[in-house]
């Protein structure tokens, strides 16, 4: 599953990282280091529920279940 951490930190970083020196790794806290804001949060869950065609519940779709790239791959996994 590398792959799948490689694929969310790069659409992580093209989207949200404002600047191309800030480095995000698969442990950067996202949500609580403000990278991720919570609109942010909304169009991640959407690319992810496209990308691996799943769907992923409100109630799971947590400031901390998003706070970093390795919390997203345990969390989709848990729906694929």
């Amino acid at each position: 599953m590398e792959d799948m951490k490689g694929i969310i930190l790069e659409y992580v970083i093209e989207e949200y990282a404002d600047d191309e020196d800030d480095e995000i790794t698969f442990d950067t806290p996202l949500i609580s280091g403000g990278i991720v804001d919570s609109f942010s949060m909304v169009s991640l869950k959407r690319f992810l529920e496209t990308k691996y065609k799943i769907s992923i519940p409100d109630d799971k779709a947590t400031p901390e279940a998003f706070d970093t790239v390795n919390k997203i791959v345990v969390l989709v996994k848990e729906f694929l």
